[in-house]
This record gives C-alpha cells, sequence and structure tokens, in this order.
C-alpha cells in the first residue's frame, strides 16, 4: 500500500451566520488518509463541506480544529505544493494562454524566459498547441479549463486540488477533459483530490471515492474502485462500482431534503 501523503484527523469547521447569529457545522470531526499518487474523488449532497474541505487543504480557509498533514508537515496555509483547479476559470483577461499559465512562476520570482519556456510546455502538455497567445476571450469552455489546469501543474505541486473542475463544460468535452486528465495524472505522478456531484464522473476517474454525509460533513463510506484504466462507462463492473456509491449517496441527500424542509439545517 502507498505510504500517505495527506493525513487530515479530526477536522472541525463552524462559522457564524452574520445574518441569522447562528453557528453552522460545516465539517465535523472529518478524518481520512490520502494516499501518495492517489486519484480520490469526493461526492455528497450539496451544502456537506465538499469545497469548504478542499479550501482548508488548499490553505485558503482555516480550520476550527483537527489537524492536517502533508508528507508529515503541518498545512497552516496555502503553498506551492498544492495546486488548485475550481470550476470558474478564474482567468485573467487581460494575459494570453501562456502568461495566464506563468503567472505563479512569475509570483515566484522566475525569469521572464524562464517562466514563458516552461509554460510553453505546459501549454502543449494540455493540448493547447497552437493557442499559447490567445486569449481566454478566444477560447471555448473547454481549454479554458486547459488553460487552468496547466497554471496548476506548471507550479510543479505535490497535490492537484480541483474543485468540480468539469462540472460546466458539455458532456462531450467532459469526456475528452476527464481522460486527458488521468493521461496527465499519470504522466506527471501527481496526488489529486477532486471534488465532483457525478458518480459516473467519480467511478471513471478514482481510485476511492470518499462519500460524505449531509452537514455537518462526515465520512458515510469510502469505496475502492479496482477497474483497471481505460474504463468504459458501459462495462457490466462499472454500473456494479456505481451501486454503492449511489446508495450511500441517496441516503444523504434524501436525509438534507428533510432537515432541509423542516428548518433544521439551514444556515
Amino acid at each position: 500500500m502507498a505510504k500517505s501523503k495527506i493525513e487530515i484527523a479530526h477536522l472541525t469547521k463552524s462559522f457564524v451566520n452574520e445574518r441569522t447569529g447562528r453557528v453552522v457545522t460545516a465539517l465535523d470531526d472529518f478524518s481520512l488518509d490520502v494516499r501518495d499518487g492517489e486519484f480520490l474523488c469526493v461526492v455528497g449532497p450539496s451544502g456537506c463541506g465538499k469545497t469548504t474541505l478542499l479550501q482548508i487543504l488548499a490553505g485558503l480557509e482555516p480550520a476550527s480544529s483537527g489537524t492536517m498533514m502533508l508528507d508529515g508537515r503541518p498545512i497552516l496555509g496555502a503553498g506551492a505544493d498544492r495546486g488548485v483547479v475550481f470550476q470558474g476559470y478564474a482567468l485573467f483577461p487581460w494575459r494570453t494562454v501562456v502568461e495566464n499559465i506563468a503567472f505563479g512562476l512569475e509570483v515566484k520570482g522566475l525569469p521572464r524566459a524562464q517562466r514563458l519556456d516552461a509554460a510553453m510546455r505546459y501549454a502543449q502538455m494540455v493540448g493547447l498547441k497552437g493557442f499559447e497567445q490567445s486569449y481566454p476571450n478566444e477560447l471555448s469552455g473547454g481549454m479554458k479549463q486547459r488553460v487552468g489546469i496547466a497554471r496548476a501543474l506548471a507550479n510543479e505541486p505535490e497535490v492537484l486540488l480541483m474543485d468540480e473542475p468539469f462540472g460546466a463544460l458539455d458532456a462531450q468535452t467532459r469526456e475528452i477533459m476527464q481522460r486527458d486528465l488521468l493521461d496527465l495524472q499519470r504522466t506527471a505522478r501527481r496526488t489529486v483530490v477532486f471534488i465532483t456531484h457525478g458518480v459516473q464522473e467519480a467511478v471513471f476517474l478514482a481510485d476511492r471515492i470518499v462519500v460524505m454525509t449531509a452537514r455537518p460533513g462526515r465520512i458515510k463510506a469510502v469505496i475502492d474502485v479496482d477497474l483497471p484504466h481505460p474504463r468504459d462507462v458501459t462495462m457490466p463492473e462499472f454500473g456494479q462500482l456505481m451501486r454503492p456509491v449511489y446508495a450511500a449517496l441517496r441516503e444523504e441527500v434524501s436525509r438534507a431534503m428533510e432537515e432541509n424542509s423542516m428548518g433544521g439545517n439551514a444556515p
């Protein structure tokens, strides 16, 4: 078994709703080890704390309590050892593809020639050869997301944190991006934590799937995906693996809807 890359122990996150004054617990006693080189997908009902978990791992949000370690070092804030890709493209409209990809390297203080050379290599790696000097408004949604992935990879992070990066894409583009991401992950040998609402997407991508409970977010189930790549969604084994994920998720979605209808889980 691969060693742990990330160790999360008893993580809790609460915040106060400024309008109502109520304390809302987004994550409660969340503990998980992410293996080195693993592709881990996290699914759960809306509002269960998936994005909060990713933001804490990225160092963009502080935890209320608990510990997080990366290679035995505490995660205390943002760092170049973690790259983040969000659903929104978050590109600078006045920068070209290579200039957007090179942004993190510019922040690091690398010389212009060195960072642009690296950005050109990553642009080609994600399939943007010929579009290096294009601006975001000249790109399709899938191409914009490729820029975001290349920008995260250009910093050579040890861990890639992805929050529903393909959620806004059409089905055909999403399938292409999923396959390309798997190729990149194997080539770059990165650990990936990937948030998704899609059970099929999780089974297609993941080595393991974490199903979260309705808020407060805890771990409902951890499911191993023992299917070789490339995976085919029409395989009987694929459908068999989707069933326990759907079953665990369906229970939590129903519970969240019940509690919301009674006002018991409202912020």
